[in-house]
């Protein structure tokens, strides 16, 4: 079902790509692309005609791109944010561990942890002596 819409989708792009180079220009971009004389479609009716067959093939695009996005997200399963975990979808903890909690729940626990563990007190300073300078 995907391929079929990706091929549709390709020939949508490649449809509309054409339709709006056939399309006369309005004399903008500093006179790039030509814009005056005669096109290859003239007269109002095909300029009418132009202009909805690219407001089809725009919408249609949409679609497709639209489906592709809900299709590709269809068989990810629970994980809705990249936050829910940290391990990339698809690959398990390694034999012995436990999976990795939330990406969340990690930064919580290291925010406790380093909130949580008392500083340790100064050492008292050590009564300085007072000394005479000394001449050579």
């Amino acid at each position: 079902m995907q391929t079929v819409l990706i091929v549709i989708h390709l020939m949508v792009v490649a449809a509309l790509v054409v339709v709006v180079l056939l399309q006369r220009s309005e004399g903008g971009a500093l006179g790039i692309g030509g814009g005056g004389g005669g096109g290859f479609f003239t007269g109002r009716g095909q300029a009418n005609a132009l202009t909805r067959a690219t407001a089809i093939l725009a919408t249609i695009f949409f679609i497709t791109s639209i489906a592709l996005t809900i299709l590709a997200g269809w068989g990810r399963g629970t994980q809705k944010s990249i936050l829910d975990t940290s391990a990339p979808a698809g690959q398990s903890a390694p034999a012995g561990q436990t999976a990795p909690a939330g990406l969340l729940d990690e930064l919580k626990k290291m925010q406790d942890q380093k909130g949580a563990t008392p500083q340790p007190p100064a050492a008292p300073a050590a009564p300085a002596t007072p000394t005479a300078p000394r001449s050579q």
